[in-house]
């Protein structure tokens, strides 16, 4: 199956009430993990990489096998540059082969965002790629370890929430396609039980008409909270941290049990199958289950 605009499949979403989750890969074990969870799931799915990432694995080496895996699935799958924060990265990740960017300069003052998000969108646009902003602005605290650079004191701070009104003029002055909100969720392992604010989500998603609303920092949420958020305009779910930590802690557990010669491969096999699971628990969580 060819690879799917992020537009598509986010509109069946809004239209089926149901979210589609879109998974940080980087190697060729999350890719097969993540899709073949898909595949059995029969769910719609995006997968991203991130600069966070870039470390692990470039964006050039990583968008080889994303888009190469990516054309052989026979789910609907859109590709996704997460958390772009300067246009050169994302034009690179365009002209290898992602088909949506996230133009994440959420720490602007709103008017300086959009101007740069509005930019993305003309260039991503004429390629016929989407383009996902943020306004507010979603932490990355350091006590939830996964690169977070942001003072733990101002995950409750409400200031970095996004507003309505907000949502609806960024949205007038970009022409985006997605727009990720702050509501009360953070990157990385929460430190503390988050308190969603859905009540501002349900403004947010009238003020924002028929775009599609994503939620960063996902990890960590009850089943009740992803059901509120779906239920109140969700309509992406970036997940990482969680599958992550689950994954690892299995592997940790098979090593410990078990007093036979371990190959490097054998992890490598696992490591899918763990992925697999985690992803495929998390589809339907998001209800996207049956919806390919």
């Amino acid at each position: 199956m060819p690879i799917v605009p992020m537009r598509e499949i986010l509109k069946d979403a809004r239209e089926r009430d149901y979210a589609v989750g879109s998974y940080n890969a980087y190697d060729l074990g999350l890719v097969r993990g993540i899709l073949k969870a898909a595949e059995q799931e029969k769910s719609p799915v995006i997968i991203a990489h991130a600069p966070v990432h870039f470390k692990y694995t470039g964006l050039d080496s990583a968008a080889n096998i994303i888009v190469h895996e990516a054309k052989k699935a026979t789910v609907p799958v859109a590709l996704i540059l997460d958390h772009g924060y300067d246009t050169k990265t994302c034009i690179e990740a365009m002209d290898l082969g992602f088909n949506a960017v996230m133009m994440d300069s959420s720490r602007l003052p709103l008017e300086e965002n959009a101007e740069i998000v509005s930019q993305v969108c003309k260039i991503a646009h004429a390629r016929g790629c989407d383009v996902e902003g943020e306004i507010g602005y979603v932490t990355r605290p350091v006590s939830g370890k996964d690169e977070g650079d942001d003072d733990d004191s101002i995950v409750d701070d409400k200031s970095y929430y996004t507003s309505p009104e907000d949502a609806a003029r960024f949205i007038e002055l970009t022409g985006l396609d997605a727009l990720a909100v702050a509501y009360g969720t953070v990157h990385g392992i929460y430190f503390k039980k988050p308190i969603l604010d859905i009540k501002r989500l349900a403004e947010i998603r009238k003020a924002a008409g028929e775009v599609p609303l994503v939620m960063h920092g996902g990890s960590g949420l009850t089943a009740e909270d992803y059901k509120n958020s779906i239920s109140n305009g969700i309509r992406k779910i970036n997940y990482y941290t969680g599958m992550a930590v689950s994954v690892a802690q299995s592997i940790k557990e098979k090593l410990e049990g078990t007093d036979e010669k371990v190959f490097y491969h054998n992890i490598v096999m696992d490591s899918i199958e763990y992925i697999c699971r985690d992803i495929s628990k998390s589809m339907r969580l998001f209800s996207s289950s049956n919806k390919a």
